[in-house]
């Protein structure tokens, strides 16, 4: 049941043109300009929701434990309390389809899309395909999946270690990989042999799946390209975003050519890389990234864009548009990511001098209310 006509009042909103003292209205899941019931906001900050492009935080409440889940359904509720109270109105779940089998196996993948065409939460959730271009002999299953569950968003990743494969090494973490593959080491280092010698073949079927794909109108994207010449490659089969480019070549090449970058909130949070690539925030100051995403962990794209802010990177209403505005143009979606009048009223209710999520509201539904905000509801 979405709100009855309310007015939020005395806040600071952040609306397309920067931030006004004006009131916001909500009517019928609609931003509006119809007055309702005013509610008294002083002392708040009201942005837009923010749309979260690729995160797989979602893992650890549909799998917490390898050989634990049973009803995956049940972890989506708390997955959507999580988002919610972090001011996330859009998540698109980050999904596998990959070698590494278990929760990022096709399996789980077809598993997941089931449950998510069944569910009713609050947030807005979509699912992304996180397909590993060696696995060909699954092409065909990845094909009817993203049609039968209208995958609008698929990446492709290779994730392979190529190089200690080609070298007769062991590759680093095969035992742990294995044991949440269901394969014994022997078995799943065989797998990644056969793989590997395929790699000759990849072009070219991928080439046929992402004109496939490009027909049915999906988007395509490629996943931590580590080189302007691994990104042009994936760009000339229609791979248009750079997830987590590795070097700010990279993501500077991608930017020029017209694609969207995005970048993890996480690093920005961090102030670099866990693993020594780029620093987001260094692509940020040279004004090529499009979007900030929550990559691992749902509370990093608020605590980014405030953190930004902070540090003279950028304007508050230039980070924060990472997280809403930005991403909603990447994926050509016009009814989301400002307060406007006639836009989905995907809102974000902010303590001023905390910085935390007071309430969210999804679609004109509370989906995220705690402390003394909610008195001024009620």
């Amino acid at each position: 049941m979405t709100l009855p006509p309310l007015t939020l009042s005395n806040a600071r909103v952040l609306r397309p043109n920067g931030f006004s003292s004006a009131s916001v209205s909500v009517t019928d899941g609609l931003v509006s300009d119809r007055p309702g019931r005013v509610v008294d906001l002083s002392g708040y900050t009201i942005l837009p929701g923010i749309i979260d492009l690729h995160g797989d935080g979602f893992e650890r409440h549909v799998a917490p434990r390898r050989g634990a889940v049973t009803d995956p359904g049940e972890g989506l509720a708390t997955l959507d309390a999580e988002l919610a109270a972090n001011g996330i109105t859009t998540a698109v779940l980050a999904q596998f389809f990959s070698w590494e089998g278990g929760m990022r196996g096709p399996d789980f993948a077809e598993a997941l899309a089931g449950v998510l065409a069944r569910a009713q939460p609050l947030t807005d959730m979509r699912m992304q395909l996180r397909l590993e271009v060696n696995l060909l002999a699954e092409y065909p299953r990845a094909r009817d999946l993203i049609r039968k569950a209208g995958i609008g968003y698929v990446v492709f990743n290779d994730h392979l270690p190529h190089g200690a494969l080609a070298a007769g090494k062991r590759p680093p973490r095969l035992t742990g990989q294995a044991l949440k593959s269901g394969r014994s080491p022997e078995a799943h280092l065989a797998l990644l042999h056969k793989l590997h010698g395929m790699r000759d073949e990849v072009p070219g079927a991928l080439a046929a799946l992402a004109a496939d794909l490009r027909a049915d109108g999906v988007i395509l994207g490629s996943h931590d390209d580590a080189s302007p010449d691994i990104h042009a490659r994936f760009r000339s089969i229609g791979a248009r975003i750079a997830e987590f480019p590795e070097t700010a070549d990279t993501a500077a090449a991608a930017h020029d050519a017209g694609d969207a970058v995005i970048m993890g909130a996480p690093n920005v949070v961090r102030g670099g890389s866990h693993d020594k690539k780029v620093a987001a925030e260094e692509i940020i100051r040279a004004g090529h990234c499009d979007a900030l995403v929550s990559d691992y962990h749902y509370p990093t794209p608020r605590q980014a864009a405030f953190a930004l802010a902070e540090r003279g990177v950028l304007p508050l209403e230039d980070a924060w548009a990472l997280i809403s505005s930005r991403p909603a143009e990447v994926m050509g979606w016009s009814d989301r990511g400002r307060l406007e009048t006639g836009a989905r009223a995907d809102l974000v209710i902010v303590e001023e001098a905390t910085h935390r999520v007071a309430a969210t509201i999804c679609a004109g539904q509370v989906s995220w209310m705690a402390g003394p905000v909610a008195a001024r509801f009620l």
